[in-house]
């Protein structure tokens, strides 16, 4: 699970990534009581706006979805904001599901911030041992199903061609949709 500000946008990265088989909308990081749009952006909760994601190991890693993650997704330096959004509801953070992912993730971090890749120190954390709630349907798809939709035009849909342009190979022009998985 990836949390990077908004949700619409790191879904819609995710989405069109190659190998990555589903990636949902929702809330990481506090209690399923409090896993509900308008409670979680009070800051309050403990939750992050995050996504779950889905992938076939053989083909895109982890180390992959890390890069796309850290390169196109959000702005790892940002602490409690991304773009227009503030609060905790909209932090840098990976929810890793296993202590091998956990390091992985540390490593990578580390790395990054010892090439001194980007011109601030990464504020991203990792937690375990969270659960995942899946937001409300119509946060569900927003980029793909808004593309015109300000917000969208403005800070996500540059996401999606950088995704392009750094990692043509991972780039799937055709999303995989959440809404479109739960019809069939």
């Amino acid at each position: 699970m990836f949390a990077g500000g908004c949700f619409w946008g790191v879904q819609g990265v995710f989405q069109h990534v190659k190998g990555v088989t589903s990636a949902v909308s929702g809330y990481a990081g506090g209690d399923k009581d409090t896993a509900v749009y308008e409670t979680v952006g009070t800051g309050r909760t403990g939750h992050a706006e995050a996504v779950e994601i889905t992938y076939e190991p053989s083909e895109v890693t982890y180390g992959q979805l890390l890069q796309v993650y850290f390169s196109v997704a959000h702005n790892p330096t940002q602490l409690n904001y991304q773009g227009p959004d503030r609060g905790p509801q909209y932090r840098s953070t990976i929810f890793a599901e296993s202590d091998a992912q956990k390091k992985i993730a540390e490593s990578y971090i580390a790395q990054l911030d010892n090439a001194k890749v980007f011109p601030e120190p990464i504020v991203t954390t990792l937690e375990t041992g969270k659960t995942f709630f899946p937001a409300e349907d119509y946060h569900q798809d927003f980029l793909t199903l808004n593309p015109t939709y300000p917000y969208i035009v403005y800070n996500d849909l540059p996401k999606i061609e950088n995704l392009k342009t750094l990692f043509p190979y991972l780039y799937s022009e055709k999303p995989v949709l959440v809404l479109a998985a739960n019809k069939s």
